[in-house]
C-alpha cells in the first residue's frame, strides 16, 4: 500500500500570455482570433529573407503593466535574443524572445488557500518573445496541417519559481494569474482559445527534504482545471515510479484530457539545444524611470487593493468584496453605484443577487447591462425609503427598468401603483383581518409559539397584494397580538 501523505509536490508554472495588441510583436500583421487559416501573415512573420523586425511598442508597455502589477523590478536594457528550432509551425526556424535580460524579475502572485490563510508564489522572471504558428493533427487523417497566423502574436512568459505545493495551489495561482492580466486589459485570459497557456514543471520529494526531486514537464493543457487534473495525475505517477523503485525521467509530457492521464512527448536525451544568440536585427530597447512612471499612474485598481479597501472603508465582508471584483467591469459598475448610493451592503446584495442572476440567466457581461448605475442606485434608494419592498423592487420595478430607460423608478412604481402602504389605518385593517382568520393560531402564539407572527404577516402581505410596508405592518402586529 503506497502512502502516498509522506510526498509533497514541487510545482512551478509557466504560464505564456498572448497579448492583445492590433499587430503582431515584430511586424504589423493583425494579431487578430479567429481569422481564415494563413490570411495574417506577411513577409516578417514568414521570415523571408532582407525583411526586418520592429518593436512593437505596445508590447513593452504591456510587459511594464504586469511587471508594476506583481511589484516586480523593471530592466532598463532590454536586449533580445533567438531561440533556434526547427517545426513546421515556426516559419523562420527561430522565434525572437529574451534570453539573459527579462524584461521584470521578482514580483509575486498572492493566493488564499482553504484555511483563510494567504501564500505569496514568488516570481522568477517575465519576459517578451513571440508565438509560433499553430499545427493541426485532427482535421486531415494522413496530414499536418499548418495555420501561421498565430506565428509572431505577441507573448509575455511568466515564470514562477517553485513554490506551489498542490494542484489545488496551482489552480488558485491560475485563477489569479488570469483575473490580474484581465483587469490590466492586456490579455483575454481564454485557456480555450491558446490566448494564455500553461506549462507546469512538477516534481515530488519526501516531505523534509530540502533537495529538489527530478522534474517533469507537462505541456498542452488548455483549461485551468485541467492543469489541476494533470499536476494530479503526474503526482501520483510519480509517486508510484519512486515507490516501486524507479526513477524518474526528465521527460516533456502531454496531457489528455479524455482520461485524465499524461504521456511522453520527449525525454531529455531528445530534449533541443536552443543555441540562444543575440538578436541581430533588433537593438535592444531601453524603459526609461518616465516610461514606467506614465504607466504606473495609470494603471487601475487592482483586484487585492479593491477587496481590502471595500472591507476596511466599506465595511463589506470578505465574500462580497471577493466577488464584486471578479472582473474589472464588474468592479467599476459597482463604484460607479456607490457614488450615488450610500448603502453600501445593500448596493452589494443587489450588484450579486438580481444584477448577476439577470446576467447569467441571459448570457450577457456588466458591459451588456442596460440599467446604468444612477437609476439602480435610485432604486435602491426607493426600497430603503420604505416606498417599496425588496420584493417588489426585485421582481417588478427590476424588470421594468431594464426595458422602459425613459422614467425612473418611483414614477413607474407610482403608475403600477406598488408604493407601499404605510397608512397605519388601512394596516390595521389588514392586521384584523389576519389575525381572525386563524383565531386557533392566536392562542399558540400566547403560549410562547412567537415564530407564528410570520403566518399572520403572510396573510398582510397577501391582502395588501405586497404594498404593506412589512416593518411598520410587523410592529403593528406584535403590539395587536400582544394586546388581545
Amino acid at each position: 500500500m503506497i502512502d502516498y501523505s509522506k510526498y509533497e509536490a514541487v510545482i512551478g508554472l509557466e504560464v505564456h500570455i498572448q497579448l492583445l495588441t492590433a499587430s503582431k510583436a515584430y511586424s504589423n500583421d493583425a494579431a487578430d482570433y479567429g481569422a481564415m487559416p494563413n490570411t495574417l501573415v506577411g513577409v516578417v512573420s514568414l521570415g523571408h529573407p532582407g525583411t526586418l523586425p520592429k518593436v512593437n511598442k505596445k508590447v513593452v508597455e504591456f510587459a511594464v503593466k504586469l511587471g508594476l502589477a506583481v511589484d516586480a523590478q523593471i530592466r532598463e536594457r532590454n536586449a533580445y535574443a533567438r531561440k533556434n528550432y526547427f517545426y513546421a509551425d515556426l516559419p523562420k526556424g527561430y522565434q525572437i524572445t529574451q534570453d539573459t535580460t527579462p524584461i521584470c524579475t521578482g514580483g509575486k502572485i498572492t493566493i488564499k488557500l482553504e484555511d483563510g490563510s494567504e501564500k505569496d508564489i514568488q516570481i522568477t522572471r517575465i519576459h517578451m518573445e513571440e508565438d509560433a504558428g499553430k499545427s493541426i493533427h485532427d482535421i486531415d487523417p494522413f496530414h499536418t496541417l499548418v495555420d501561421l497566423n498565430r506565428a509572431g502574436v505577441p507573448l509575455l512568459e511568466m515564470v514562477s519559481e517553485p513554490d506551489i505545493r498542490s494542484s489545488e495551489e496551482a489552480y488558485k495561482y491560475l485563477t489569479e494569474v488570469r483575473k490580474l492580466v484581465r483587469y490590466l486589459d492586456i490579455c483575454d485570459g481564454n485557456m480555450e482559445e491558446g490566448s494564455m497557456r500553461c506549462d507546469a514543471n512538477v516534481s515530488v520529494r519526501i516531505k523534509g527534504d530540502k533537495q529538489f526531486g527530478r522534474k517533469v514537464e507537462v505541456k498542452n493543457m488548455n483549461s485551468i482545471r485541467n492543469v489541476q487534473r494533470a499536476i494530479e495525475f503526474e503526482i501520483r505517477r510519480q509517486i508510484e515510479v519512486l515507490e516501486s523503485g524507479g526513477e524518474i525521467s526528465q521527460d516533456t509530457r502531454s496531457f489528455d484530457s479524455s482520461n485524465g492521464t499524461t504521456f511522453l512527448l520527449r525525454s531529455k536525451e531528445m530534449a533541443n539545444d536552443y543555441r540562444y544568440f543575440p538578436e541581430p536585427d533588433l537593438p535592444p530597447v531601453i524603459v526609461s524611470k518616465e516610461f514606467i512612471q506614465g504607466i504606473k499612474i495609470n494603471l487601475p485598481e487592482l483586484p487585492h487593493v479593491l477587496i481590502k479597501r471595500y472591507q476596511q472603508e466599506l465595511g463589506l465582508g470578505e465574500y462580497d468584496a471577493t466577488n464584486l471584483t471578479e472582473s474589472r467591469a464588474f468592479a467599476s459598475y459597482f463604484n460607479l453605484l456607490i457614488k450615488d448610493c450610500s448603502n453600501y451592503k445593500g448596493a452589494a446584495n443587489w450588484m450579486l443577487g438580481p444584477v448577476k442572476s439577470y446576467l447569467n440567466e441571459n448570457g450577457l457581461s456588466i458591459s451588456q447591462f442596460s440599467l446604468s448605475p444612477g437609476r439602480l442606485a435610485a432604486l435602491i434608494h426607493l426600497v430603503d425609503q420604505g416606498k417599496v419592498s425588496h420584493t417588489v423592487a426585485a421582481q417588478q420595478l427590476f424588470p421594468k427598468l431594464l426595458t422602459d430607460t425613459s422614467l425612473t423608478p418611483l414614477h413607474i412604481a407610482e403608475s403600477l401603483n406598488l408604493l407601499q402602504d404605510s397608512s397605519t389605518e388601512n394596516l390595521m385593517e389588514f392586521v384584523k383581518s389576519a389575525v381572525a382568520k386563524y383565531p386557533e393560531k392566536v392562542e399558540e402564539y400566547k403560549n410562547g409559539k412567537v415564530g407564528l407572527i410570520g403566518l399572520f404577516m403572510g396573510e398582510v402581505m397577501k391582502m395588501s397584494k405586497g404594498k404593506a410596508d412589512p416593518k411598520v405592518a410587523n410592529s403593528m402586529m406584535k403590539d395587536y397580538l400582544d394586546s388581545i
